[in-house]
């Protein structure tokens, strides 16, 4: 039986995915672990790189291939191979503690599924801008009506297998490589929450992401797209879901703070947000539109 299949998808990052691995092979231990990599279409020598790796280590290595750009694609394609009764994700540019597997189990040991728990996302690099990180030190239990962006990332995040079967696949039309550009980590655990499956947060296991964005447009591009793609969630969920006619108000209610965000440039970081999220928003509405007319099925749209 395989304790943990841990999931990375990559697309031309060959010397981050290098760190990567090395970080890997140096916490395994004893864990019963498999690593499914996914190749999502690269044209650099990732997938020679993985190969030769593979064949070093005493764990099972897959490489798969998905040459249809899109994260949440490959993850799909990942975890339907995965054969782990934990399924863990993190990114081609994280590396983990050399604890992480150990830590992993305990947290699992301590919540026995079904269950989604998230672990601790530091900044790696010191000279990156601080985000796409997760700094809290004390675990955390997602509330049940809660909107679940940022409360953990798919960069560090593990479920119990039956997960798959409970909540379905990433919604393909988010996420990086996708239309909607983000949000597909928070969709699935949307969905999850709206099934009474708990999400915790475990800052036990933790990874240093080196996200590598040094510069404010960079984090401002981000940022933008966190709006995008949750603007495309809420249009998804609206009409069948009380919890985004909530958050909405939410997001309208913080256009009175002043909070600047995590980019100084951006003065009404609120404002900044809630223009993309109606950006998405109306995205989603003419793609929904145009599939009608059209007869298409949306794609991984649970």
């Amino acid at each position: 039986m395989i304790d943990v299949s841990l999931l990375i998808c990559t697309r031309n990052r060959r010397d981050s995915l290098s760190a990567t691995l090395a970080s890997i092979a140096r916490a395994a231990g004893s864990t019963r672990l498999e690593v499914i990599v996914v190749d999502n279409g690269s044209t650099d020598d990732s997938a020679a790189m993985v190969r030769h790796w593979a064949a070093e280590q005493a764990f099972a290595v897959r490489l798969l291939v998905e040459p249809r750009a899109g994260l949440a694609r490959a993850r799909n394609v990942a975890m339907a191979a995965a054969r782990g009764r934990i399924i863990a994700m993190t990114d081609d540019d994280c590396v983990l503690h050399a604890d992480y597997f150990g830590r992993l189990a305990d947290a699992f040991a301590r919540h026995p599924g079904p269950v989604i728990i998230g672990g601790r996302i530091l900044l790696g690099d010191p000279s990156d801008l601080p985000v796409t990180v997760k700094l809290e030190d004390h675990p955390m239990i997602a509330g049940r009506d809660a909107f679940p962006g940022g409360f953990v990332m798919g960069a560090n995040l593990a479920f119990t297998a039956d997960i798959r079967e409970k909540v379905g696949a990433f919604d393909e039309r988010f996420g990086a490589g996708a239309p909607f550009r983000a949000a597909e980590d928070t969709d699935f655990l949307f969905r999850a929450l709206g099934r009474d499956i708990p999400v915790l947060y475990d800052p036990g296991f933790v990874v240093d992401h080196h996200h590598g964005r040094k510069a404010a447009h960079e984090v401002v591009a981000l940022l933008a797209g966190y709006g995008y793609g949750d603007g495309a969630l809420y249009a998804k969920h609206l009409w069948r879901d009380a919890r985004i006619a909530r958050t909405i108000r939410d997001d309208l209610r913080n256009l009175a703070t002043r909070f600047a965000g995590p980019v100084p440039q951006i003065r009404h970081f609120h404002a900044f947000r809630l223009r993309h999220i109606l950006a998405g928003f109306a995205r989603y509405g003419r793609e929904a539109i145009r599939s009608r007319r059209s007869g298409a099925t949306p794609s991984s749209a649970a």
